[in-house]
């Protein structure tokens, strides 16, 4: 393959014919919506010829040149929403090549040494995945999306990196691992799939054009025809990632083996950092601002507690792929703000109330605050039911509410539904004030909702545990900690306490408190004694 275009590798042939079948698909729709205004030339021919003189052919005329003008307009304003409809485009951090340019080195020698055209540019999104994007639509650069080279009409696609890759990847298998998505231009760059990737795009954004109010209509033929173009464009990419997979054999493939094992370990990792601390964080109106730099720790832990991952920790001593970047801290910084924004909804900057943390800063500023907030949170679901107060917001009170309910458990019944109607209101509100849930496109946000669907149970059970900890903080030798893989976590002279769930949970179900009595006797915890709450 060379870098004009030309495919030659294992599954190339069969992209291309499915890329001409996808194609057949826009000219037959095509000869459908002019073929009334062929059937009312051919009868105005014949009218004009005296061929068809006398009725009822002047008044059928007539109405084939009605529907033949009814159905060109209709089918020019379909074709124009689907030329220039904006088709979506990922949310990515933007890295020139001032900011990287060891990495646009090693990106362009790897096509050079394929034989395809190299990225056009290159850009950082928040997970465990990389990919080729086309923005070199007219609509993007209307809308100022995507400017810049790679914009221009026939540029190469924008080569769009994982940025936790960055982190954990050594150089070389960085390489290996961008090697097949590189050798994607080539395909790319071929007229017969480049044209019809773009049909399948403009459909798409007709779909979403579809979804507004008045305009159902467009949404229906595009939805008809990306059905029948479904089975071609999936078969097209399956032989397009064929032929660059082809192509990437002699680059690095020994590697790329190895290098795919960390892939999977940075996904398992990126998850856990995500769900289990990030989220905590950007609930309480705070983003930590190094996610990226997390992630190693995070990993590294991972592999410290499993046997499987045994000996990944060894590569740490080479070369880190983030080594080719000019300000590592400022793209991690930037790239975690996008992960706040796609993840949770969060607002595009920072401000008053969406406000960076350092993991230094964590336990403090997120993990106590978090315990204290859940804290407040319980009394009041308690001065709801009526619940006699104490002193203040007292452990005790949590305890004696939960152990002298009729049944077993059954207390925790209606304070766990009052914890959930409490925290569905603040979510909402949360999101309201953020603009979260527009329609479409980098706006559409969170576009990845992390937070699964919590249970009654599971919420009592969390802010019990929240009441526990903050109640150790206060009266106790006990502090808030992070860890990496499990999130907020409670120390006791340093070292974590990991015995503290299933004594909650046996007096969240059970209605038995002694169990956890027990515990925070042992620990010097004074239940009667009131906590400080946020």
């Amino acid at each position: 393959m060379s870098g004009t275009g030309s495919i030659e590798e294992v599954g190339a042939p069969s992209a291309r014919s499915r890329a001409l079948a996808v194609l057949r698909v826009r000219s037959r729709a095509m000869a459908l919506g002019v073929l009334p205004a062929a059937l009312a030339v051919v009868l105005l021919s014949a009218r004009t010829t005296g061929r068809l003189a006398g009725d009822p052919w002047p008044l059928v005329t007539l109405v084939v040149c009605i529907v033949a003008v009814l159905v060109l307009l209709v089918g020019g304003v379909f074709a124009a929403v689907v030329l220039r409809a904006s088709p979506a485009v990922t949310p990515t951090v933007p890295l020139p090549e001032t900011a990287a340019p060891d990495l646009y080195r090693l990106v362009r020698d790897l096509a050079d040494r394929m034989d395809v055209p190299a990225p056009s540019a290159i850009a950082l999104t928040p997970d465990c995945d990389s990919w080729l994007e086309d923005r070199t639509h007219a609509a993007l650069r209307r809308g100022g999306i995507s400017g810049g080279r790679e914009s221009e009409p026939g540029a190469a696609p924008v080569l769009v990196i994982g940025s936790p890759f960055l982190w954990w990847m050594r150089v070389a298998e960085l390489r290996a691992v961008l090697a097949p998505v590189v050798a994607g231009t080539g395909p790319s760059a071929h007229p017969d799939i480049a044209d019809a990737r773009g049909f399948i795009r403009g459909l798409d954004a007709a779909v979403d054009v579809g979804s507004r109010p008045g305009l159902g209509w467009i949404g229906r033929p595009a939805r008809l025809l990306l059905r029948l173009c479904q089975t071609d464009a999936a078969e097209m990419e399956r032989g397009v990632a064929a032929a660059a997979s082809d192509r990437a054999q002699g680059v690095d493939y020994g590697l790329r083996i190895v290098a795919q094992e960390q892939v999977g370990l940075a996904y398992a990792g990126w998850d856990r950092l995500l769900t289990r601390v990030a989220l905590p964080a950007w609930r309480m109106g705070r983003w930590p601002a190094h996610l990226d730099a997390g992630v190693v720790s995070a990993l590294t832990e991972l592999s410290r507690r499993d046997r499987l991952a045994e000996g990944f920790t060894s590569r740490l001593g080479e070369r880190p792929a983030c080594d080719l970047l000019e300000r590592p801290g400022v793209v991690d910084e930037a790239a975690s703000l996008l992960a706040a924004r796609l993840f949770h909804g969060g607002p595009a900057e920072a401000g008053p109330d969406w406000s960076p943390v350092d993991w230094a800063a964590y336990p403090e500023e997120v993990v106590d605050r978090k315990w204290r907030a859940e804290a407040a949170r319980l009394h009041t679901a308690l001065d709801a039911l009526s619940v006699p107060a104490g002193p203040g917001p007292t452990l005790d009170r949590v305890l004696g509410y939960l152990a002298n309910g009729a049944g077993e458990g059954a207390a925790g019944e209606a304070l766990a539904g009052l914890l959930s109607g409490d925290l569905a209101s603040e979510e909402r509100s949360a999101g309201a004030g953020a603009g979260a849930g527009v329609a479409r496109g980098a706006d559409a946000v969170p576009l990845f909702p992390l937070q699964p669907p919590r249970s009654g149970r599971d919420l009592l059970a969390d802010h019990v545990t929240a009441m526990v900890c903050a109640a150790a903080v206060d009266s106790a030798d006990a502090a808030p900690g992070l860890d990496w893989l499990d999130g907020p976590v409670l120390l006791v002279g340093g070292e974590r306490r990991a015995d503290l769930a299933p004594r909650v949970l046996t007096l969240v179900e059970d209605g038995d408190a002694e169990p956890l009595r027990d515990w925070l006797a042992a620990l010097g915890v004074r239940p009667e004694k009131p906590v400080r709450v946020v």
